[in-house]
């Protein structure tokens, strides 16, 4: 099982603790850092966590609402048309406080500073994010070469869940669980601007899969696996023993012409 994979479920079952879903999510490589991008819901609404996991496994991450994602994506194309536009970098000739654009996002309780900075190994977006009253700073850093890569992740989940920040109206229902021998069936409700679903996780020691089945296709997906649950059990095992017998008596039927 992959660190992501082990780390998706240990997230995923503090998530049912605490009503959150992940509802979507985008995985992106440059240079040594990985990069996730996950749209998930609380009852309070959707949101975008974008996590940072460095070479040695360093892990930091932001919470951004889903119009502040938008403002986000739109100066990461400032940004990037700034770092075009800049000469190739002087080791020898750099910014004092190492800044090149700067600029500073607000959302309720939250502040978020981006400085676009150079120093000896080369050029980076750092992207800080502050509460009030409040000693935690959480914050990533982003190669300046893959900020185009994240402001189109970011856009391709925009496009598919919104900008608004609106709470969710309706209640959905709490997820559900169910382990058949050496598997686990995770049931999770979400919502996304097509509507709601239900997404059906299939997870063993290295192995997960899922599938998302739309809610106007929930009650034919009840109907057909009632058809099946209502058959008669099979029983391969006993149908195989009564043919071996058949042919056990047609071998000694052989055995006395022979004689």
């Amino acid at each position: 099982m992959s660190d992501r994979e082990s780390g998706d479920e240990q997230s995923q079952a503090q998530n049912r603790g605490t009503g959150e879903e992940e509802l979507a999510s985008k995985t992106l490589q440059i240079q040594s850092k990985r990069f996730y991008l996950d749209v998930k819901q609380n009852r309070r609404g959707r949101f975008i966590k974008i996590a940072e996991v460095g070479a040695g496994g360093k892990k930091s991450r932001l919470l951004l609402a889903m119009s502040t994602a938008a403002e986000f994506r739109d100066h990461l194309t400032e940004f990037s048309e700034h770092y075009a536009s800049l000469g190739p970098l002087n080791p020898d000739n750099l910014p004092e406080d190492g800044k090149l654009k700067s600029e500073v996002m607000t959302k309720e309780n939250r502040r978020y500073y981006l400085d676009l900075k150079e120093n000896q190994r080369g050029r980076f977006l750092r992207v800080s994010m502050t509460m009030p009253l409040s000693r935690q700073r959480s914050q990533v850093a982003i190669p300046a070469q893959g900020m185009i890569e994240i402001r189109d992740a970011l856009t391709d989940l925009l496009n598919e869940f919104g900008t608004e920040d609106q709470e969710l109206h309706d209640e959905l229902p709490e997820p559900q669980s169910l382990k058949v021998e050496n598997k686990m069936f995770y049931f999770d409700i979400g919502q996304n601007r097509r509507g709601t679903f239900m997404r059906i996780s299939e997870v063993r020691a290295n192995f997960r899969t899922a599938i998302t089945i739309p809610e106007r296709s929930w009650a034919r997906f009840r109907d057909v696996l009632s058809e099946f649950a209502d058959r008669e059990p099979s029983t391969p095992a006993k149908d195989f023993a009564a043919q071996g017998a058949g042919g056990g008596g047609g071998g000694g039927g052989g055995g006395g012409n022979s004689n």
